[in-house]
């Protein structure tokens, strides 16, 4: 199971460069399995079933039954579709002793040393007009490499293993040929290889990201690691989904939001109305949604820092999580997670049942703290809340690595979640 289920995500890795993608093809995955397509345009009368929606980058999948809603709860699990890169700029063209470039934007909080010497391609969204004038969108996806960051040469720079910086205006803008050409024909050439349909005839805008061509992989001498560019937070999205598709529990919930990296601030991130939107209509009156996630639970499941073998003083000497040894419960006193006692103790139980093994994280006491789509969930929806994830090497990095075997440690403690039939409220004894 753990060879098939890490496949499946291999496939769907390579198959999503962009958040875009990642939806898409998660969309497409759901349709498949009989989950029925909402739109949010559409007025919404929802019966017992399975169902989707999206809006840009992110995406909701729901199996419901509006008759015990209020009386189980929602068992949800929150996820990103987005990680970190190096975003296209509007006129990217740059010519410079002969050599033609792009200007790209970082996205996020990018770890940028291993962008340099790697065999990069472009994919996203283009905006465009047709032949009959109407305005379109598609997806694209170049899938050849097309461009490349050297490093500066060693002798040129004498301190680059020491000292060098990296300036993200002046070092990073790919280099793409000495004759390239128009930058909005490329668009319309990758537009009709890939939707001969389309007929483009103006460019008008795009959202594109470079990505490394070199495919993911299940690395180590026992193939003990699955290495490919974002694991944060691409892993966690296909267990979640695989994970509601394998409990076929109703009242069930998996939200994949975009934008957590910059914050989450937008229509279609955590910090939106997303899914307050979506949860607003399962509800006729206000006090059924509040009595109902009352006894709802959210796991926010983001990817967790594992002990570096050569720097294992960046960790706290009794939180530091293993590849392999299974899903990490995070906490943070000042709650840049979400996790408090009950939440954590409920998963703790939960995976005890389950014979999950399960690890916790607690950064130094002296560094600072990433977050997550939890905190910020939990406050739009006043909803007990979970932060969980797998431990990974490089997070942020163009190439991460996490454990083979931790896929399926989680996609088994988040389908028990989803099955749990129990009260998810912890009871206090006085």
């Amino acid at each position: 199971m753990s060879s098939e289920l890490n496949q499946g995500l291999l496939d769907f890795l390579k198959a999503s460069p962009t958040p875009y993608h990642a939806t898409q093809n998660i969309a497409q995955k759901l349709a498949t399995a009989g989950f029925q397509t909402l739109n949010e345009e559409n007025a919404w009368d929802l019966g017992q079933g399975c169902y989707f929606v999206t809006r840009g980058a992110s995406i909701i999948a729901l199996n419901i039954n509006p008759k015990t809603l209020t009386d189980t709860g929602l068992k949800m699990v929150g996820a990103h579709t987005d990680s970190p890169c190096l975003k296209v700029k509007p006129n990217p063209l740059i010519e410079e002793s002969s050599y033609q470039q792009i200007g790209v934007e970082v996205y996020g909080g990018v770890l940028l040393n291993p962008w340099f010497d790697r065999d990069l391609s472009l994919a996203g969204k283009v905006t465009y007009l047709n032949q009959a004038g109407e305005l379109r969108s598609t997806l694209v996806n170049l899938e050849s490499a097309v461009a490349i960051i050297p490093s500066l040469a060693i002798h040129l720079d004498r301190e680059a293993n020491t000292k060098r910086s990296i300036n993200a205006q002046t070092d990073l803008p790919p280099i793409v040929g000495q004759s390239f050409g128009d930058f909005d024909a490329l668009l319309k050439r990758g537009i009709g290889q890939q939707h001969p349909n389309a007929l483009a005839d103006q460019i008008l805008a795009f959202d594109l990201s470079f990505y490394d061509v070199n495919p993911p992989a299940c690395i180590g001498i026992n193939q003990e690691f699955i290495a490919s560019a974002r694991l944060d937070n691409l892993l966690s999205c296909y267990l979640a989904v695989e994970a509601l598709m394998a409990a076929s529990a109703e009242n069930t919930l998996v939200v994949l939001n975009d934008h957590e990296e910059v914050g989450s601030a937008s229509a279609a991130g955590a910090d939106g109305s997303f899914l307050t939107d979506v949860l607003e209509r399962l509800f006729d009156r206000s006090e059924t949604r509040i009595r109902t996630l009352a006894s709802s639970m959210l796991i926010s499941t983001d990817n967790a820092h594992g002990v570096h073998p050569n720097f294992t003083s960046k960790h706290d000497p009794l939180h530091g999580p293993l590849l392999n040894q299974g899903p990490v419960i995070k906490v943070n006193a000042n709650q840049r997670y979400a996790t408090d006692g009950d939440t954590h103790g409920f998963f703790k139980a939960l995976c005890q049942t389950q014979n999950i093994p399960h690890q916790v994280f607690v950064t130094r006491s002296d560094m600072g703290c990433g977050s997550t789509i939890g905190p910020i969930t939990a406050s739009k929806l006043g909803v007990k809340t979970l932060d969980v994830g797998l431990p990974t090497f490089g997070m942020h990095s163009i190439r991460e690595v996490a454990g083979a075997a931790d896929s399926a440690y989680l996609k088994k403690a988040l389908t028990a979640f989803f099955k749990f039939d129990g009260g998810i409220q912890v009871q206090i004894e006085h």
